[in-house]
């Protein structure tokens, strides 16, 4: 799992696995998901970070699992 965090493009992209993506379909707006040929969600896009979360500061992001 990798998550990716661009400042200059204001979004964050979750990939999930390393799976070929088929499809990517915009359920929200600004939030792509895209499909591996299973149909399985292997990656999650979220653009225009800053404006779902005006205090985002990167440098205190936090990972946790349980």
């Amino acid at each position: 799992m990798k998550l990716h965090i661009d400042k200059a493009a204001d979004a964050l992209y979750l990939r999930l696995d390393d799976s070929q993506i088929i499809e990517s379909q915009e359920v929200s707006p600004g939030v792509v998901l895209d499909f591996n040929e299973r149909n399985e969600v292997v990656g999650i896009e979220m653009l225009h970070l800053s404006k779902r979360a005006s205090s985002i500061d990167l440098s205190d992001f936090q990972y946790q699992s349980a």
